[in-house]
Parts: C-alpha cells; structure tokens; sequence
C-alpha cells in the first residue's frame, strides 16, 4: 500500500505544561500599589522645586563675570576698575593742562571726571547688557538659566562696577586737589540710578536690535562716536546756544551729566534735569526690548 494512500497519523492533543497540577506551596502575591502611588506622576519644572532658582542663576553668573572679566591677568577682577579709572585719571590729566579753568569750579579735573563717569558707566553697562544673550548662548540651553537671568546678571555686574569706579575715581581727585566741591551722597545715588537704567534700557533694547537686525550693531557704533561731545562733558548745557539747546535737551545722557555735575556743585542749579524724561524713557525702552525678548529669544537662539 502506497504512502499516498496511507491513512492519517491520529491527532494528539498535548497538555500545555502550565496545565499541569504544581505539587509545593503557592507562592505569595506581588504586592499592589495603592490609589494613591498608582497615579500618574507629574514632571516639575527644574524652576519651581528649586528655591530661589532666579536667585542663584543671577549669582552664579555675577560670579562668571567676575572670573573670566582680566581672569588671565594677575589681579583679575582688579583691574575691572583699575583699567576704566586709571583711563579716567589719565585723560582728566591731560585735559587738564589744555584747559586752565572749567566752566564751574576751580578743578578742571573734578569737572571732566563728572562728565566722564557717567557717560563711559551708561556706554559700559549698554554694551555688557547687549551682548548679555549672546555671551550666555550656551548656558540658556539648561532650563535653569534664562535669558532674564543673563540681562539681570549683567546689569547688576556692570552697575556695581561702575559704582566702585566712580568711587575710586571721585575720592582720588578729592584727596590729590583742591575741588572746591560739596558732594551730596543722596543726589549722586540719583545720578547713579540714571546712568543704570539709561544704560540697561538702551542695552537691553540692542540686545535684540544686534540679533534681529545684522547691520544695526554697526550702525549704532557710528551712531554712538558723536554723542561724546554732545552729551556735554566738556561744556555745560547751559552756554550751549538756541536753537541747539532744544535740540540736545532730548539727548538723556545731558540730564544724567547734569545731575551728576549739580551733586558735586550746589552753585549749579541744572534746573533743565528731567527725573520724569530719563526715568520714563528708560523704563519705556526697558519694557520695550523685554517684551521683544520674550517674544522671540527662542527664535533669535536657534537662527
């Protein structure tokens, strides 16, 4: 009988080996998780179960600043203040042997200086805060630092700076010459706060200006060159000749000069200062450019 026509082997039904009865003790079951551990867990941001997160990121990059500001340099951050000073006292020298007598006073010195403190403070602090973002590029990718972080950190780096600079420079010429000068502290803090938020408007409003715009940085460079004649640090505003007058009022850095030089000289009244002009504007700009910011940093990280 051939094999094709064999008949079929019998079908054998197989008892799975789970099927079969286990011979022992049964083992214990794993426990469950309650209601309570079986919901599902919510991820925090790294910000908010962090205290003073903002705090610590605003410190830590103050602390950078410090380090890497002449950090090669032997003395480091000395010579932060020690380089903006001594080119203060170098050219308040010179000048004052080109000029014999200043326009108030009897110290062409303490007159140039009060001119020069606050103009070279508001370029510094407007040129560290524009570049806050760019100079933090790498940092503002972990999600404890944020842009905000970065400008706060720079405007309070450069401002207490710029306030030991006018400090060292203000009590050397004191101490070395004869000023004929009355400073009142309270006024000087004023002429102060001006130059910080004038130089943080501005720096923050070209920090987004330098990102989103290419040929702007230049141009603000060529904008900047003749405001240090017209900001008057060698005049005083008042010799300055109508129409011009008017015209030059709207620059903020002539208000902030003016406050400075009325905190040293009681004789001069400045009545032309305007707190309402400087410190409406400058919270304007402020505004302004971090609102920008928030709107399009992420754009202006990844382009």
């Amino acid at each position: 009988m051939s094999s094709a026509n064999a008949p079929p082997a019998p079908f054998v039904i197989r008892m799975s080996q789970t099927n079969t009865p286990r011979h022992g003790p049964t083992p214990a079951p794993l426990p469950q998780r309650t209601a309570t551990a079986a919901a599902p867990r919510v991820l925090k941001e790294v910000r908010k179960h962090r205290s003073f997160a903002s705090l610590r990121a605003i410190s830590a990059l103050v602390l950078r600043e410090m380090q890497t500001s002449n950090g090669r340099a032997t003395g480091g951050y000395f010579w932060a203040i020690a380089e903006p000073a001594g080119g203060i006292m170098l050219l308040t020298l010179i000048f004052s042997v080109t000029f014999a007598l200043p326009p108030i006073g009897t110290s062409f010195a303490m007159f140039y200086a009060t001119g020069m403190v606050p103009f070279l403070g508001y370029l510094d602090i407007s040129g560290k805060v524009a570049g806050s973002v760019r100079y933090s590029m790498a940092l503002l990718s972990y999600p404890a630092v944020t842009f905000m972080d970065a400008l706060l950190a720079r405007i309070a780096f450069s401002a207490i700076t710029q306030l030991m600079v006018a400090t060292v420079i203000f009590t050397m010429i004191t101490l070395t010459s004869e000023t004929r000068t009355d400073p009142q502290m309270d006024q000087i803090a004023i002429a102060m706060a001006m130059v910080v938020v004038t130089g943080a408007a501005i720096g923050v409003m070209n920090c987004f200006m330098f990102e989103a715009v290419n040929w702007w940085q230049p141009l603000w460079g060529i904008f900047m060159k003749p405001f240090f004649l017209l900001s008057c640090i060698f005049f005083i505003f008042d010799d300055v000749p109508q129409p011009y007058q008017d015209w030059l009022w709207w620059n903020p850095l002539i208000h902030v000069i003016g406050q400075m030089r009325r905190s040293f000289y009681p004789q001069y009244a400045g009545e032309y200062v305007s707190y309402v002009y400087v410190f409406g504007l400058g919270l304007g700009l402020f505004a302004l450019g971090l609102a920008l910011l928030v709107r399009y940093h992420r754009d202006l990280q990844n382009s």
